[in-house]
């Protein structure tokens, strides 16, 4: 994979990732396109993500509605993309600051997705790369069943 400069040095960083067996074409296509993101966009089977809006473009913005199935809790996740690599990588910064970057790499017919962020500071590190990791997997699942 390319390297992008997307952090500062000696930054904390949340890195997660994943093999999916799928194209990158088809999961560059799922990742980027909001049609796409509600059917994954959630770590848990008790959440879901009832909206998502995405305009694909450097300066764009995604905005993604995440909610607990029971409305006891629900937020929106917004960004703005600050460069894109088709089919290689992207950058964002979410609504409070932070830094996003998602690297893709073909391997054939898998391809390997590597997500790094900047964490928060209401919750442990662990939890935030655990939620992050469950996110993704669903990612995962959602582009090999689809």
């Amino acid at each position: 994979m390319k390297a992008y400069l997307c952090f500062m040095e000696n930054q904390q960083i949340i890195e997660v990732k994943a093999t999916i067996n799928a194209s990158i074409g088809q999961v560059w296509e799922k990742w980027t396109q909001a049609q796409h993101v509600i059917h994954w966009n959630f770590a848990h089977e008790s959440w879901c993500c009832p909206s998502a809006e995405v305009d694909f473009k450097e300066g764009g913005s995604s905005k993604y509605r995440m909610e607990a199935k029971d409305g006891s809790f629900g937020f929106d996740l917004i960004a703005t993309f600050t460069a894109i690599v088709p089919q290689e990588w992207i950058a964002s910064s979410l609504e409070d600051g932070r830094k996003v970057e998602v690297k893709f790499a073909s391997n054939g017919q898998q391809t390997i997705l590597v997500q790094r962020f900047e964490p928060e500071t209401q919750n442990p590190i662990e939890l935030q790369q655990q939620g992050w990791q469950a996110i993704l997997d669903q990612f995962k699942r959602y582009c090999e069943q689809n």
